[in-house]
């Protein structure tokens, strides 16, 4: 079985642990995905089948997510996974001093990936270092975020930001919560994650692993063929 699988990924599982749960419905050893997604973080993650696997590294890297940011809030992880380092209420920030500081995270920009992330430093993932109560300097990295647009505003003591944002390859949506809140001297995590565009790959055409799991009892499970994929 050769080809490619949109799948929708759930909150609560590893794009690791998806991957385990496909090679025992698929009975198929060699399965790869592209993209790797928190586990609190939902949405597209494309998946490789057979000899399909090679071709993961020619796929498109860009990228389209919406996403939450709290602000007023700084967590370890960058996300609410995390334990709160810092918290205040904010009730006077206003849309508009959020809107004049977005700009700065469009472009061609840098980037301190989070200390939880999968990342290798010293052979290592960070957040296999930062568990182990090791500082490690993680380096920038450059990286192009081509489109944020905010979708909705929820004004209170730790006010919400929804936003779309649409990004190459590499780019941490986590770091751009938590640098949003730096600019504005708030603190900001990400609240919640959903992407939508992964390589080619739409939400709109995925598939759960429930999904997954009916059409192959049916007999009806059939790969993207790698050449559509392409």
């Amino acid at each position: 079985m050769d080809g490619f699988l949109n799948l929708n990924k759930p909150a609560g599982l590893t794009s690791h642990d998806c991957v385990a749960k496909l090679r025992r419905m698929l009975r198929l050893k060699r399965i790869g995905h592209a993209g790797t997604l928190d586990p609190a973080a939902t949405g597209v993650l494309p998946v490789a089948l057979g000899r399909a696997t090679r071709l993961l590294q020619y796929l498109s890297g860009e990228k389209a997510y919406q996403a939450t940011i709290r602000l007023g809030i700084q967590t370890t992880t960058d996300d609410l996974e995390g334990e709160i380092i810092s918290q205040q209420t904010i009730p006077e920030l206003h849309l508009d001093t959020v809107k004049a500081a977005l700009p700065q995270f469009k472009g061609t920009i840098q980037q301190i990936p989070p200390n939880y992330s999968a990342i290798q430093v010293q052979g290592k993932r960070l957040y296999d270092l930062a568990r182990s109560g090791q500082s490690i300097e993680v380096q920038p990295r450059t990286v192009e975020v081509f489109q944020i647009t905010v979708m909705d505003w929820r004004p209170g003591d730790f006010p919400e930001l929804d936003v779309e944002i649409v990004c190459g390859a590499g780019t941490y949506i986590r770091a751009i919560a938590r640098d949003l809140g730096i600019t504005l001297n708030t603190g900001g995590t990400l609240a919640s994650l959903l992407r939508t565009e992964s390589s080619g790959f739409n939400l709109t055409t995925s598939l759960t692993l429930p999904d997954v799991e009916h059409q192959i009892q049916q007999q009806a499970f059939v790969p993207i063929p790698p050449d559509q994929a392409l």
